[in-house]
């Protein structure tokens, strides 16, 4: 009996990720043996109220994707799953990205009161996140409400809310879905433009370990795979930062990929959007959708983009 250790953080949605994960595996090997290992992350272990953390600076880059990495690339673990958001474009030396389960929603939801829905929200209302593009969006489409800082884990946002710390708060629909929790207005994606790669996991092995990498394959989906890479495309091609507002959502339909991205000002006064679409060949998918990819984020940079990366 085959067995693999699984390296993972220690919060409730890395947890819940991770073992859908190892159910989806053990579903077509049932008699493989999975080991969960808990790994601490810099995210983990620095405060989460320290502001680059919540503000999603740039030099925060890989702060709970790190440390698991390091596991993985010393032999500690033999693969690890991540949000795809959490990682950073470039794949550190020696690992690689295995495979791209089907992804989960993409949309961001608005959670408040019951009922609760973005446009009828009050002048005022005090709406928490920890996204400048989350920020800049509700402040395009509501100039006068309050954003305020949003930390900690799903629970502990939840847990603020309920106890009158906002009117409403925004977060990923994903993570909802994934820990089985109330459910809230979910954003209509063109209006309310998600982050790229959000929605999706991502199961991280090490490059020469092709038995493994052999394994995980069979849980890849080819269209949850186009979209992040066409998704991805356009944060490498406007070199973004963690802390560029920025969004991007890519859809499949029978072999049509649309694509949609959006640039703002930190004060949601300006927005730059713009689209581009096409058909995908088996033999060329992955190039297709980055070539996509690549042209919306020409796009934005043609309206001027550029002031705002």
């Amino acid at each position: 009996m085959k067995s693999l250790r699984l390296g993972t953080r220690g919060s409730t949605l890395a947890i819940t990720q991770s073992r859908h994960v190892a159910a989806l595996l053990r579903a077509q090997y049932p008699d493989l043996y999975i080991e969960e290992i808990i790994i601490r992350t810099a995210g983990d272990q620095r405060s989460i109220d320290h502001p680059k953390l919540a503000a999603g600076a740039s030099d925060g880059k890989g702060i709970f994707t790190k440390e698991i990495e390091t596991a993985l690339l010393n032999n500690k673990i033999d693969f690890a799953v991540h949000s795809q958001k959490d990682l950073p474009p470039e794949m550190p030396e020696g690992l690689i990205l295995a495979a791209t389960p089907p992804r989960e929603t993409a949309a961001d939801s608005l959670v408040g009161e019951v009922g609760q829905r973005l446009e009828s929200l009050p002048v005022g209302a005090r709406i928490g996140t920890s996204s400048l593009r989350r920020q800049s969006q509700l402040l395009h489409l509501l100039p006068t409400c309050k954003v305020l800082p949003l930390r900690g884990n799903i629970d502990t946002r939840l847990r603020k809310l309920d106890e009158g710390e906002y009117d409403a708060i925004v977060v990923a629909g994903a993570a909802l879905e994934r820990l089985n929790i109330r459910r809230g207005q979910w954003l209509d994606q063109k209006e309310f433009v998600p982050a790229p790669a959000q929605g999706a996991l991502a199961i991280q092995t090490r490059a020469d370990d092709k038995s493994t990498f052999e394994i995980f394959r069979t849980l890849n989906n080819s269209n949850a795979e186009c979209e992040i890479t066409a998704e991805r495309a356009v944060v490498k091609a406007l070199s973004a930062g963690c802390s560029t507002p920025l969004g991007a959502r890519a859809i499949i339909e029978n072999d049509h990929l649309h694509l949609w991205a959006v640039v703002l000002s930190p004060d949601g006064d300006k927005r730059i959007f713009a689209e581009a679409a096409g058909d995908l060949t088996p033999e060329r998918h992955l190039q297709e959708a980055a070539r996509i990819g690549q042209k919306v984020a020409q796009h934005l940079l043609d309206q001027g983009a550029a002031e705002y990366l």
